[in-house]
């Protein structure tokens, strides 16, 4: 699979870079500075402080984890040996193509499939799979896509829609959803190139569950993917021995390898055309670029991963969240559960911290905003309660990606705060006569680059409103409240795969509402509109 560019050279070309070259070796060998890099340089040492590191020195404010392997707050913290492993590749070249068939075949023993690859990331995994099952490794085919192909067809399961099959749906092929078996036999056809299931509770049931799909596909001669990104990847390969083709992990989550790694396993010929899809190639996959650093960590995270203590582990993380439950259990109306996984994915057990905020004063949710803010920075996997009429409060804590020490980090902030609230005081709400919005409204949102168009049609029954909201693609339903001239609107759009939240605030004035938006993990914009 090598793409070497041959290059005619005239002789004085020859010479000239010859002497370059000879001076660029003259030069390393006498030069200190030059001769400390070497490959046998000293481990690599950790610098910084919580307070001062190279992320405040540049105004970032560094995460103390109690939420778990997120990659919006940057995934896991990679293990030592991945470290090391990084840094040892840095001093090499090496031919990609050589390096990927040698770590293909170790990933492929390791994990106890017959192959493997090191890929940018599980949704790298999901894209190369998908244009490795269309194309293959013809030449022509690959050259084509993403706009000429035979096979442009991927069948989901309804139950494995989810905001990561986008891995699929960006190479250009057609997403097929069922929800049956029969459904499932009668869709496939020669244009399905493969079927994509998420790994999950949903998925390990009933009749379109992972065997059974892999049977129906075995029968009728089509590759299915299974995405297990989170997952930890057991040998014997459960997916594989369900009869899954490849099975997609990321490297940056429980195997605690590069942040922006994953790794495709399965079957042989698959895995490597999937890398023919990729960098270094010039396919479609010229892209997803995985350097010889991350390939060489995420292999020392597998390595390592079959060689960890995980019982250990597990009973570390749980002294943790004993060390917190200890410090917050006797306050008044607090009481504790623990969250057990059910799952491969994210395999720890959280604890849930419950209390009544009209005793300790502060709601879960404002418990939250303390955290982020404080110092150090605490984030945690949830809470909840609102004033004034939600005051049944909680906290959920995840150890998985924290450190030692980081317990009591947690449990004194958690402790301050329950015991310590400040002041907060109930939302104010506007009084007057609710303003009269009923009926059919131009929205235009005014997002950080770009204008959307879209309509809201608006019921009203004194404070309560609902309605349609009619996007420039989708139209869902709205939810809301207004009161004096302060309204409120929810919704939750369906789009492809997931949904994306809606939640408008706005000021009233007569036939025109502005306001802001706030869009979840998209961000916020600004929204204006006139009564038609």
């Amino acid at each position: 699979m090598s793409l070497l560019r041959t290059t005619r050279w005239s002789r004085r070309e020859v010479l000239k870079q010859s002497g370059m070259i000879s001076a660029v070796g003259a030069a390393t060998s006498i030069s200190p500075a030059l001769a400390q890099s070497s490959p046998k340089a000293p481990t690599i040492t950790h610098h910084g402080t919580s307070t001062d590191n190279l992320f405040t020195q540049i105004g970032v404010r560094p995460i103390v984890n109690g939420h778990g392997t997120f990659t919006i707050i940057s995934g896991s913290r990679s293990l030592p040996e991945v470290k090391q492993a990084m840094y040892d590749a840095s001093f090499y070249f090496v031919h990609l193509d050589e390096l990927q068939d040698a770590v293909g075949k170790e990933l492929g023993q390791l994990t106890g499939a017959e192959w493997g690859c090191a890929t940018t990331g599980c949704e790298a995994a999901i894209a190369l799979a998908t244009v490795a099952c269309i194309a293959g490794t013809d030449v022509e085919k690959s050259q084509a896509l993403p706009y000429i192909k035979a096979k442009d067809q991927v069948i989901i399961p309804k139950h494995s829609r989810n905001p990561y099959d986008f891995g699929v749906r960006m190479t250009g092929a057609e997403v097929v959803e069922v929800d049956s078996p029969e459904e499932l036999r009668a869709k496939i056809s020669k244009r399905t190139a493969m079927i994509y299931i998420l790994s999950g509770p949903a998925a390990e049931k009933g009749p379109m569950s992972i065997p059974s799909i892999c049977a129906i596909a075995k029968e009728m001669g089509v590759p299915v993917f299974v995405d297990a990104a989170a997952e930890e990847p057991l040998n014997p390969n459960i997916h594989i021995q369900h009869g899954a083709t490849l099975v997609g992990y990321s490297g940056g989550k429980c195997m605690r390898g590069p942040q922006s790694s994953g790794m495709l396993i399965g079957q042989k010929d698959l895995v490597r055309a999937a890398y023919f899809q990729a960098a270094p190639h010039h396919n479609y996959g010229r892209a997803y670029k995985c350097s010889k650093e991350e390939i060489m960590g995420l292999l020392a995270a597998v390595r390592q991963w079959y060689k960890r203590d995980h019982a250990a582990e597990q009973a570390e993380w749980v002294s943790w969240l004993q060390h917190i439950e200890s410090r917050v259990k006797g306050l008044p109306s607090v009481t504790t559960e623990y969250l057990h996984p059910d799952d491969l994915s994210n395999n720890s057990q959280r604890l849930r911290i419950n209390w009544d905020a009209t005793q300790l004063k502060i709601t879960g949710t404002e418990m939250i905003e303390r955290l982020d803010a404080g110092t150090p920075r605490i984030m945690v996997d949830g809470g909840s309660g609102s004033r004034p009429d939600h005051m049944a409060s909680s906290l959920t804590i995840m150890p998985y990606m924290m450190a030692a020490g980081e317990d009591k980090i947690i449990a004194d902030a958690v402790y301050a705060l329950l015991t310590n609230p400040g002041p907060y005081a109930n939302p104010v709400v506007p009084s007057g006569a609710p303003a009269k919005v009923a009926g059919t409204w131009a929205v235009s949102i005014q997002y950080s680059r770009g204008e959307g168009e879209q309509h809201f049609t608006l019921t009203q029954s004194g404070n309560d409103l609902t309605g349609t909201q009619k996007g420039e693609l989708y139209t869902t339903p709205l939810k809301g409240s207004i009161h004096g001239d302060q309204i409120a609107l929810n919704s939750d759009m369906k789009v492809s795969g997931h949904s994306v939240g809606f939640n408008f605030k706005g000021i009233v004035q007569g036939s025109t509402i502005s306001g802001t938006v706030n869009l979840g993990e998209y961000g916020t914009a600004t929204w204006k509109a006139k009564q038609a």
